[in-house]
């Protein structure tokens, strides 16, 4: 049984346990000045979204690759490409490794993908174990490559943090390219080059890059030199853009913030990936996944495609997943496929144990406290997976509205933990953790990560003071407006929006994500009708004045035990209805309220 400790862990039903201050409130974004020119043909809804997300324009609105930000703008790009373009000459073996979740396996298959493109005849990969090796460059990853005996030696997607890992590369003679975009500590490892966005005065202007977007980044400033050099003579040169699909699916499944650098990067390889030009892996896995390509949007990625590559990291080998991006034959891309969609599946069901614990141990505590919920909360389970304690913590954290940490043993019988943080929006917690290392300096054993999200791990016999340490930091400086969980609507639709046209035109808008949010909207609905599907999820049919046919919605996990009130006040996405077709619409609830 889960443990939880407010850095103090079968349903009771969940919600009945918090107080009705902790339930969120919906605020309407301000309406902002329109553009004074959009294109004609662009729907009345996406000017007044895009505008209140700070679009004043067409170009800002649809960024294009000709505005992505140069390569050289960032930090020991010139070292980087000249270790690269080093060894392709002297035929040296380039060993890219690669990380176990979606970001690090769509970096590794760019790596090794632009490589070859670019004239490298002898490129290998590796990618960690999670219950081997733990994560990114470590000593005993390394020790377990050395036969494979590179000249260069390039991270993606981590490297920043693992000084122990490079040195170990170091100490075999090879050179080491490091390509990250996770936060630095205080010291830098000694690699030969470290190109990561967010090393302490660098000055590109992107600092949410993925892993996958650096990597590529290093390839196209990779290519000017090799062209310099006159490498390409009167031949065409390599098309990187071919490997925009892999980075779209890396950088919306990463969850970094979508600014217009990155929707650049996203909407091509949306574009690719609609066009039926991705990369035959992918192309088995959208089949997989149920997704029809030509409608692909960000959210699938996010939703289908992200979670069944990350499922091959968290239960089994990541190798599996790259070995799938890396392929060129459709049948075995099939199969792989087929097998990530069964590995998923047994996530989705080790997910739902570990969630349900959680849920009972949190539940319990907050009932002790009165309805109450602890400014923060650390759980522990024995027998948790360690490749699945960031999917518990996620789903935690969105429960409570409150900083998480989901804690397992590194391997079976291990006394050694890994924890994954997740974060709400206010709070930095990788910055928090950083607070709590310098207050104890050796309770944690490493840890890393972003504002959002981060990972960590300790010895179990510190967990208790790694709790009250942790706590003590959230409470010191947490804002407490930023405990109030809020949804931002969109406002309300009018009763010609709520049709097929605009939820398409939503659905092939963006792309939304992280940072650049996809649009909810809010209002008051009748409800004509209700039912209860699978015991947990409450589909309703919806009324609303000036529509003659009532409105299909659903809300997932919605089903509290009681009918809903006649009238109801709802925040929903709208969007079209895949299991329905001929043009239907439907409503997914976020959020419903009696009006």
């Amino acid at each position: 049984m889960a443990r939880v400790d407010t850095c103090s862990a079968f349903r009771p039903p969940f919600e009945s346990a918090l107080s009705s201050s902790d339930t969120p409130q919906i605020q309407r974004r301000p309406l902002a000045p329109a553009a004074t020119a959009w294109p004609a043909d662009m729907l009345p809804l996406l000017q007044r979204l895009y505008a209140a997300r700070g679009v004043t324009d067409a170009a800002q609105a649809h960024p294009k690759l000709a505005q992505l930000h140069a390569p050289e703008l960032m930090g020991s790009m010139q070292a980087a490409v000249e270790l690269l373009a080093t060894a392709i000459a002297n035929d040296e073996r380039i060993l890219v490794v690669g990380d176990f979740d979606c970001d690090g396996a769509t970096a590794c298959a760019v790596g090794v993908r632009g490589l070859r493109m670019l004239g490298a005849r002898d490129v290998v990969h590796a990618v960690p174990n999670r219950m081997l090796h733990g994560y990114g460059l470590s000593p005993s990853l390394v020790a377990d490559l050395a036969p494979l005996q590179p000249g260069l030696l390039v991270t993606v997607d981590h490297g920043i943090a693992c000084h122990a890992g490079v040195r170990a590369a170091k100490a075999l003679g090879w050179k080491v390219l490091v390509t990250d975009h996770h936060l630095p500590g205080e010291q830098l490892p000694p690699a030969d080059a470290l190109v990561d966005p967010n090393i302490d005065g660098d000055a590109f202007p992107s600092k949410s890059l993925a892993g996958v977007g650096v990597i590529f980044y290093v390839l196209m400033a990779l290519r000017r030199h090799l062209r310099g050099q006159g490498a390409f003579g009167a031949g065409p040169e390599p098309d990187l853009l071919t490997l925009l699909d892999l980075v779209a699916v890396g950088t919306v499944a990463d969850l970094v913030a979508l600014d217009a650098n990155n929707r650049a990067l996203v909407a091509a390889g949306l574009r690719r990936l609609r066009a039926g030009q991705g990369c035959v892996g992918l192309q088995a896995l959208i089949e997989a996944s149920g997704r029809d390509p030509a409608r692909l949007s960000a959210t699938d990625i996010g939703f289908a495609l992200g979670p069944r590559l990350n499922a091959a990291g968290r239960l089994e080998d990541m190798a599996l997943g790259i070995e799938l991006l890396l392929t060129e034959d459709r049948s075995q891309a099939r199969d792989i496929a087929q097998t990530l969609e069964q590995i998923n599946a047994e996530r989705r069901a080790v997910q739902q144990l570990m969630t349900d614990d959680a849920e009972l141990a949190v539940s319990r505590a907050v009932l002790r406290a009165e309805g109450e919920r602890p400014i923060a909360a650390c759980l522990f389970d024995a027998e948790w997976h360690p490749g699945v304690v960031g999917l518990v913590a996620s789903k935690m954290k969105d429960r409570l509205h409150r900083p998480v940490i989901a804690f397992a043993p590194a391997e079976p019988g291990s006394d050694a933990l890994r924890g994954s943080a997740r974060s709400i929006p206010g709070f930095h917690i990788r910055d928090a953790l950083a607070l709590v290392n310098a207050a104890h300096p050796g309770l944690i054993d490493k840890f890393g990560g972003h504002a959002m999200a981060a990972g960590l791990s300790l010895p179990h016999a510190r967990l208790d003071d790694f709790q009250r340490a942790f706590v003590a930091v959230v409470a010191a400086s947490m804002d407490p407006a930023a405990l109030q969980q809020q949804l931002m609507s969109d406002g309300e639709l009018a009763p010609a929006e709520l049709d097929f046209r605009h939820a398409e035109a939503l659905r092939l808008a963006g792309p939304w994500g992280q940072g650049f949010p996809e649009p909810l909207f809010d209002g008051h609905f009748q409800v004509a009708r209700w039912q209860v599907l699978k015991e947990k999820h409450l589909k309703l049919s919806l009324r609303v004045p000036g529509r003659a046919e009532p409105l299909n919605a659903i809300h997932f996990s919605g089903w509290k035990g009681t009918a809903p009130a006649n009238h109801v006040h709802i925040a929903y996405r709208l969007v079209s209805d895949d299991y329905r077709g001929g043009g239907a619409i439907q409503l997914i609830i976020e959020h419903c309220a009696d009006a």
